[in-house]
Formats: C-alpha cells, sequence, structure tokens
C-alpha cells in the first residue's frame, strides 16, 4: 500500500499552518499504511472522543406462516445486541531532541523529519493489535486429513466460512470475505498461481487480488505461528482517536525539548464466529 511521502509535502510550508497539516497526513498516511483500516468495522454509534462506542448486530428474522402475527397479536421483536467497544489502549510517541536541532531544522523541520517514522510505528501497532485479536477470537481451522497443498487448503477454510449457520448468519457470500495470509504461505499461493497456464493474473505483479471471488492479502503483521485468517469485512472493530501534535515541550533541568503523539484505541472481535484462523502446527 502506497503512502506519501510528508517531508516532501511540506518542505517550505509556513509554521504556523505546518503542525495541523503533519498531523493531518499523518492520520491520512497511517489509514493508507494500515491493512486493518480497511478490514475494520466503520458502524458504529457514539464518539470514541468519549471513550468508548457500541457496535449492534441484527439477529436473521424469521418467516412463518401467514396468520402468525395476527393469531399472537404481535410480531417477532428485532434482537440488536449491543457490543461495547472502549478506547483502552493508551499509546504514545514521545522522542526528545536536542535544542540544536529545533534551531537548526525549526519546529516544522523537526516535526516534518519525524512525521513519517510516527506514521510506521503506529500503524504497525494498529495492525499488530488487529490481527492479534481476530487470532485470539477467532475459531481454529484445520485442514483435513490429506489436504496439504496450498490451493486446497484455502479453498477448504474458504467453505468453512461460507456455509457457517446461526442466529446471525446464514451462509456467507464470498464477497464478504477477506483472507489475509503470512509472506510465507501467501508466497505459496501466488507461485501456485504461477504455474497455472490460464491464471488470469499478471504473473509480474505483487499482488493478484482475488482467489476464488474472496480478497487476498499478504501481512507481516499476524501473531506468531498463524499461517493466515479468514473473516468477513467488520469482524474487528478498532477505534482510534489520535492527539493533535503540539509544540515540543522543554524538558525540566535540560536544554532538551520533547515532540511527541499520543493515541488512544480499542480492539473487538464483533463476530467470532465469522473468524476463522489458520495455525502452523510446527
Amino acid at each position: 500500500m502506497a503512502r506519501t511521502n510528508a517531508i516532501s509535502l511540506l518542505a517550505g510550508a509556513s509554521t504556523p499552518a505546518t503542525l495541523a497539516e503533519i498531523y493531518g497526513l499523518v492520520i491520512e498516511n497511517v489509514q493508507k499504511s494500515t491493512l486493518s483500516t480497511s478490514l475494520k468495522s466503520q458502524q458504529y454509534t457514539g464518539n470514541p472522543a468519549a471513550g468508548s462506542v457500541e457496535f449492534r448486530r441484527f439477529a436473521n428474522s424469521e418467516a412463518k406462516t401467514y396468520g402468525t402475527a395476527r393469531t399472537a397479536a404481535k410480531g417477532d421483536k428485532i434482537t440488536v445486541p449491543p457490543t461495547t467497544v472502549n478506547l483502552s489502549t493508551h499509546k504514545e510517541i514521545v522522542e526528545e531532541v536536542a535544542k540544536f536541532d529545533l534551531d537548526t531544522f525549526g519546529v516544522a523541520g523537526i516535526m516534518q523529519r519525524r512525521a513519517d517514522n510516527h506514521v510506521l510505528t503506529m500503524a504497525a501497532d494498529l495492525d499488530r493489535a488487529f490481527f492479534a485479536e481476530a487470532n485470539t477470537s477467532g475459531t481454529a481451522f484445520t485442514p483435513g486429513s490429506g489436504v496439504t497443498e496450498i490451493q486446497d487448503i484455502v479453498e477448504s477454510m474458504i467453505q468453512t466460512l461460507e456455509v457457517v449457520k446461526n442466529d446471525y448468519t446464514d451462509g456467507v457470500d464470498r464477497g464478504m470475505m477477506d483472507l489475509v495470509l503470512s509472506p510465507a504461505q501467501y508466497g505459496k499461493l501466488r507461485t501456485f498461481l504461477d504455474t497455472q497456464s490460464n491464471p488470469n493474473v499478471d504473473t509480474a505483479g505483487e499482488e493478484f487480488g482475488m482467489y476464488h471471488g474472496v480478497r487476498v492479502y499478504s501481512c507481516t503483521r499476524l501473531a506468531e505461528k498463524c499461517n493466515g485468517l479468514l473473516m468477513i469485512r467488520g469482524a474487528v472493530a478498532q477505534p482510534v482517536v489520535v492527539d493533535q501534535y503540539s509544540n515540543p515541550e522543554k524538558i525540566p533541568l535540560s536544554n532538551d525539548f520533547a515532540v511527541s503523539l499520543f493515541y488512544d484505541y480499542g480492539t473487538k472481535a464483533l463476530t467470532p464466529d465469522l473468524i476463522f484462523k489458520w495455525t502452523a502446527t510446527e
């Protein structure tokens, strides 16, 4: 996923507007740099800045014989149990800057030089928390006996999610699924596609987009020994609040200054029944 370079965009910008502009670019680039941003649920009520938000999942309706409601003098109640996600994880990136550097580069210059690194740090943290929650809450998937080839394992995993039925789900369309693989397993699937005579894939490209109707991604931020995660889009929530950059603060009893970025988030699986994890056995 491409990321815009904040330094090149803000070079020569005026100091008063620069901190707000850098902050805006950090938020934008974190969103571009995190795979979890495109996978997480955005369907919440409430204000994340207040410390918590609510997500709701509707139960399936039930078809009954005509006249049932008239006989009972009432219809079925809509079941919508709320799930509260608290922004209980509080993180900071606080760095000390020598006064000499501030005098040399200026406040805007220092912040420009640190913004790209802050993006990488924050993006990695959010992604790891997101996929750790999916891995912890998901249902273990184990390939069947004799199923060893990557293409067969992936198809079996997809079908396992596809046929899920419960009070909230009556099967899952493949277009709703996201498959996130470790680089090793993604590489195996990519290599398999390369061996096919008509894979409908650009063999020179890094990504192949979809496999059997399911979006596929490679991710370096999965939990240890996790070969892959298959989930519906929006299966995990992760609301985030990021504080605005402020002017560097002088560190007491020193000639150094602190530049800082503070952010809060919460991560929770909303549909653990629609998350499957494939874990390495060795």
